[in-house]
């Protein structure tokens, strides 16, 4: 639990001095830290798109794919999209990099 807790501090840390980082990206962020923190895995989390969406209160598919892809892109989280329906998305949470 506690290294999880440190992902989140660090996460906000990192961002302080990132002026790509919206109230999507860390709403997102935030949401997937939730999933995440909610099971038992070390640093990774599986989802479908459609149990973060209410979350982070992102209606949007395109919206919401652009933000988690600019996560991946930013270094914040590893994210590994699934294109089956039946398989969800992985994402993995990364050791932040101070910018």
């Amino acid at each position: 639990m506690e290294e999880k807790v440190h992902v989140l501090v660090d996460f906000f840390t990192g961002i302080e001095s990132d002026c790509r980082i919206t109230t999507a990206h860390i709403s997102v962020f935030a949401s997937l830290w939730k999933k995440w923190e909610d099971i038992e895995r070390d640093r990774y989390l599986i989802f479908f798109s459609h149990e973060i969406m209410p979350l982070c209160k992102i209606s949007s598919y395109s919206t919401y794919h652009k933000i988690i892809k600019q996560l991946h892109e930013y270094g914040y989280i590893k994210y590994t999209p699934s294109y089956n329906h039946f398989l969800g998305s992985m994402v993995e949470f990364t050791i932040i990099k101070k910018m």
